[in-house]
């Protein structure tokens, strides 16, 4: 907030503006620790820099010579480690030189000059070769937006500008800056994955978000009744389609309110803002903070209702109109405002005033959450200006109502848009209105694995595009099974009724796939959880780019649609429609070095080759390194996300470990040391394979007393013998056979048990036979059947004198890596 001791004259309503004795801006406090230790500084002719880890420098130029040491918008800390360095100064310029690199910047020209890295790489143009970060919202977009800045570039060095952000104290009020330049030069070279690391000790980790927001969110822009919407949840749960979250958009309180209230209810504008003031003239029921009771006759039993279906709710917000005389909480409001309520007199959102902003939270928030209100999507598109010059109302709002919502040990959560370097703080991230086609599908993979160079971790998409476009169901499929390998999975359209996401409004070979893929979704949160805990605590995204594991390989720069899933997969998303003859569509793969098996078709490759591979409408690339050691929740039908009665564990074979994380989900009582983790391991040796589950540590009680787990080997097609210990006492076991691999069941195993197997003389899993392979891909292709044998007869007799059409020939090509 502004401080009003600051300011002049009399605040929005005529109130003296003074700083309020009131405690509720204490929940608004942040942790920081923004001044570097004198003896890692060093200043001259009014630059002074900050030497903060071997790679990261910070440099601030100032015209009257006074630096910044409070914490700012973007940068909280700033007291690192104290790294080695030598400072050399000439004439014109400073060298600073660590094990990592050396600054050189000209004192005359006030700009780094040069940075010579330790691999001998002397890097001027601190723009060339940055890979990006991400952007404030798609809204309307149709395929490419344009990205800001990352903190990783292909040349070894980024800047991250600090310059235009206000000073954030630690009692949260905001000042203007001195008007000087505050550059952070990341010289990490190749190691990306360590100036991002570096970027969150600078700015703060990404907080742990609730367990509930990794299933599958029910979300559309529509003006259901009350009754529409419960039996909408009642279908979804009859055809045993999981949800954990359920969104009410705009239409669950009044919208027509010309109609309703009349011309007076129409916004006077929003202060400081004439682009919220345009929107709300245009858009005049957009904010508003009361049930429309037409629609919603008895709103507590509705979201009650919801409750008992074990759904999280979030209704959405465009809070840039204020509050005005209709609202349900318009009267305590005026009176806390010092207003007439008999007045009519609109109350202005000025996020700038310290009243306004309590009241907004304590009249028209809490009340919803008593009720049932999880959580808020704020949805603001009205532009980045505020009674304070310099005040993005989107970041004060992210900021603030993600701190509100940590009441009562809760751990905080808000839906919002992107409002620059920092916001991973403030999860998680809408990307907007994206239309509806292929276009948009296909930059989405890239747009959210680019988002990791500017630490931002936890996008949620319009699954399936929001408006627009046209319909395709093939197009719908393979955007919802982006959606279930994306870090939130949101179903998502606007209120055209042939929008709809819902699964049985699209063919039925195409429904039937997309509720096993909203099931699976269910089924991943145990490995999506523990890759969550892995963000909080390593700042390591669930999806990263190629190039963060392979640096130097050309080859994971080209893939711009392949990512990391985590640390045990690699996703391939189709993001182009399939060839109409072979019902196919094709997907560009490179593969590191390693043995990988493809966890949909179940076929192995070797790593160090690219690929153009095809698959059909049931299947995408998704590939598990050998000793990947993947936990599935066998439960996938339910609503809701508790810890696990019952795990699948997919193992592949190899050498491997994955340490399970589990805690209650919602709570900060994790901080308190409330969670377990249970180690798994697999190892490999000669025609033999060990899998282990260790004895949990930590706090056992938030796990079940006793779980079932199904461990599924799914490259292992047999074994002469297996064995099963628990607690060093061999247990009677009988292996079953799925899918051509083998798969045993243990039940009641405590946390406290200590569990081991071993296969013994295994027979590993082999690909089909190439001639197999290629009568399949061939079978395949609409045509006439004797014209397919010849063309196969002679392809057999010898392949490299016949000539193969382009599309059969890239077909092939997986073959000729395969066998």
């Amino acid at each position: 907030m502004i401080n009003k001791l600051e300011r002049k004259g009399t605040g929005p309503h005529g109130v003296v503006p003074t700083r309020m004795m009131s405690r509720f801006f204490d929940r608004f406090s942040f942790p920081c620790d923004p001044k570097t230790a004198e003896d890692c500084t060093f200043s001259a002719d009014g630059v002074r820099f900050s030497v903060l880890t071997p790679a990261l420098l910070r440099v601030e130029v100032s015209r009257d010579g006074t630096f910044c040491d409070e914490p700012t918008q973007s940068v909280w800390f700033r007291s690192f480690d104290k790294p080695k360095f030598t400072v050399t100064q000439d004439k014109d310029a400073v060298t600073i030189k660590t094990d990592a690199a050396a600054f050189c910047f000209s004192l005359a020209q006030k700009r780094m000059k040069k940075i010579v890295l330790a691999d001998g790489r002397a890097v001027t143009d601190f723009k060339k070769g940055n890979l990006k970060g991400t952007c404030r919202t798609l809204d309307q977009t149709n395929g490419f937006a344009r990205l800001g800045q990352g903190v990783v570039s292909r040349s070894g060095v980024a800047v991250l500008d600090d310059s235009d952000t206000l000073i954030l104290t630690k009692d949260v009020t905001f000042k203007q800056r001195n008007g000087e330049t505050d550059l952070y030069f990341f010289a990490y070279g190749f190691d990306y994955r360590g100036a991002v690391r570096d970027f969150f000790r600078l700015t703060g980790l990404p907080p742990l978000i609730p367990r509930f927001a990794l299933g599958n969110w029910w979300s559309r822009y529509k003006a259901y009744t009350q009754e529409e919407y419960l039996t909408l949840m009642e279908k979804f749960a009859q055809k045993q389609i999981p949800l954990t979250v359920a969104t009410v958009d705009m239409d669950w309180h009044w919208v027509k309110i010309v109609e309703r209230f009349g011309k007076e209810s129409v916004s006077k504008g929003t202060k400081g803002n004439w682009m919220a003031s345009l929107y709300d003239r245009i858009m005049p029921g957009w904010t508003g903070y009361s049930w429309n009771t037409d629609l919603f006759p008895d709103p507590q039993a509705f979201l009650d209702e919801l409750k008992k279906k074990n759904l999280k709710i979030t209704l959405n917000l465009h809070p840039s109109a204020g509050v005005r005389f209709f609202e349900d909480s318009y009267k305590p409001f005026c009176e806390f405002m010092g207003i007439d309520p008999e007045s009519k007199e609109q109350i202005f959102f000025d996020i700038t005033d310290e009243k306004f902003v309590e009241g907004y939270f304590r009249f028209l928030h809490h009340p919803m959450e008593e009720s049932g209100v999880d959580f808020w999507w704020i949805d603001w598109q009205q532009g980045k200006r505020s009674a304070m010059p310099g005040l993005d109302p989107l970041w004060a709002l992210n900021h603030y109502h993600f701190y509100d919502s940590a009441k009562n040990g809760k751990r905080p959560l808000i839906l919002s848009r992107f409002a620059g370097a920092g916001s991973h703080r403030y999860p998680l991230g809408f990307s907007g209105d994206t239309k509806q086609t292929w276009r948009s599908l296909e930059f989405q993979p890239y747009f959210t694995a680019t988002a990791s160079n500017i630490g931002y971790t936890w996008w949620s998409h319009d699954i399936g595009g929001h408006c627009g476009g046209y319909r395709d169901d093939e197009l719908y499929l393979r955007w919802l099974q982006l959606g279930v390998f994306s870090p939130i999975n949101r179903l998502h359209s606007t209120a055209n009724e042939f929008m709809g996401k819902e699964p049985w409004k699209y063919r039925s070979a195409v429904e039937r796939s997309a509720a096993d893929f909203l099931r699976l979704r269910r089924r991943l949160i145990p490995y999506l959880y523990t890759m969550n805990h892995r963000t909080h605590t390593e700042g390591r995204a669930l999806i990263e780019p190629m190039y963060y594991e392979y640096p130097q390989k050309e080859g994971a720069y080209r893939v711009k649609n392949e990512y990391l899933f985590g640390s045990e997969l690699i996703v391939c998303p189709v993001t182009r429609p399939s060839d109409k003859k072979s019902g196919l569509a094709p997907v560009n793969v490179w593969l590191p070095e390693g043995r990988f098996t493809d966890v949909f078709t179940g076929r192995i490759y070797e790593g160090g080759n690219e690929f153009t591979l095809f698959r059909d409408l049931n299947e995408l690339p998704v590939f598990a390194r050998e000793g990947s050691i993947i936990p599935l929740d066998c439960e996938d039908k339910s609503n809701g996300c508790e810890n696990p009665k019952a795990l699948e564990i997919l193992i592949f074979r190899g050498n491997g470990r994955f340490d399970l994380y589990e805690d209650d989900g919602e709570t900060t009582a994790y901080e308190n040391g409330a969670f377990a983790v249970t180690e798994f391991a697999v190892s490999e040796t000669d025609k033999e394979l060990a899998f282990t589950i260790s004895s949990t540590n930590g706090d056992r009680s938030v796990l079940p007393q006793t779980r079932a787990y199904k461990l599924s080997f799914r490259d292992v097609t047999s074994c002469k013998r297996l064995e099963i210990k628990v607690n060093g006492e061999e247990k009677p076991c009988e292996p079953q056979r799925e899918n051509g691999a083998i798969s045993v069941t243990i039940d009641a195993v405590s946390p406290a048990d200590s569990v081991s197997v071993k296969l013994f003389a295994i027979t590993e899993k082999k690909n089909d036979s190439e001639k197999e392979h290629r009568i399949e891909l061939l079978s395949r292709l609409q045509g006439r059947n004797g014209k397919k044998n010849i063309f196969y007869s002679k392809l057999v007799k010898d392949e490299t004198k016949q000539p193969i059409a382009g599309k059969l020939r890239k077909m092939f090509r997986e073959i000729n890596k395969l066998y």
